[in-house]
């Protein structure tokens, strides 16, 4: 290539460079004071021992804030109730939205109609979604006289919010209802991507509806699949309303303390802001692990369509 036109490239690439970095400054900006400057202050206030409403300047600890947590029962116990809770959530998530979108998809009527049913929740609020299922389990209400007039035991009360297990299982059942539509949702864009012609081939040659599914969509949707793992995930890790409502109405706080409900409480009524700050910035280095992995694991999950 000539010199003038090497340098006339080079001009050209500079020019998109700067234009490029001119689109993106303002999410650059945007991310830097709503994101990345509280992730920083929440580290820096982690170090020292203050409270948040005196007005004594913060005394410096370092990581003691880090290794009193370690070793404290109640951290301890958030982080079992929060692996409990993921758990327990997730999966069915991951696997009732993909069936819920192979249904949907394998309709030749009504698609729309039940796209819009199944994502409908998600529409709402965590708060008045949790407040919906308040008057659903209530004593009197709606899932008490399900399960007595399937189990043939009328008058009995199921006590959802006040066992461990059955709180457990509450707050378990608000997520998924709330959130399975909008996976299955991605779930559906996800099989829409998949080209026509590799299902009619598969009929041409015999295979089943179920052998379709498991021969060729499932392979094919294994990004998508992996995707909605770690968002569920890790939007099952940043839980909040659901566990706080339950507790405010009267539900033991111990089986469904996860670790927001213990920050909240921890900087809101125990007024220790560094401690709080310590274990945000621990939620903070799950979540970055699952994204971490979630990204290395889609590499070597691409697939292609040639």
């Amino acid at each position: 290539m000539p010199r003038k036109q090497k340098r006339s490239h080079r001009g050209i690439e500079r020019k998109k460079a700067i234009w490029g970095w001119i689109f993106v400054s303002p999410s650059l900006l945007f991310f830097s004071i709503f994101s990345f400057y509280p992730i920083a202050n929440a580290f820096y206030t982690s170090l020292f021992k203050k409270d948040l409403l005196s007005l004594r300047p913060p005394k410096f600890v370092g990581l003691k804030q880090y290794t009193y947590l370690l070793s404290s029962p109640t951290f301890w116990n958030s982080m079992k109730a929060t692996f409990v809770f993921t758990m327990g959530t997730f999966v069915p998530l991951v696997v009732f939205s993909m069936v819920f979108a192979a249904f949907i998809m394998s309709r030749k009527r009504f698609q729309k109609f039940f796209q819009m049913a199944y994502y409908s929740p998600a529409v709402l609020s965590s708060v008045v979604a949790a407040a919906i299922w308040l008057l659903i389990l209530d004593p009197r209400g709606l899932a008490n006289q399900f399960l007595n007039f399937i189990m043939n035991t009328p008058g009995i009360d199921h006590k959802w919010l006040a066992t461990v297990g059955m709180v457990r299982f509450s707050t378990i059942l608000v997520y998924f209802w709330k959130y399975v539509g909008y996976f299955t949702i991605i779930f559906i864009a996800g099989m829409a991507s998949i080209p026509r012609n590799f299902h009619e081939a598969a009929r041409i040659d015999g295979a089943s509806s179920w052998q379709i599914f498991w021969h060729i969509t499932f392979p094919l949707i294994k990004p998508t699949t992996l995707l909605v793992s770690i968002v569920a995930m890790i939007q099952c890790l940043k839980t909040f309303s659901t566990q706080y409502l339950f507790v405010q109405s009267g539900a033991p706080r111990s089986p469904i303390d996860v670790i927001t409900l213990n920050i909240y409480f921890t900087a809101i009524r125990d007024h220790r802001i560094g401690r709080a700050s310590a274990m945000s910035i621990i939620l903070f280095g799950i979540m970055l692990f699952f994204t971490w992995l979630q990204l290395r694991v889609s590499r070597s999950e691409e697939v292609s369509y040639m």
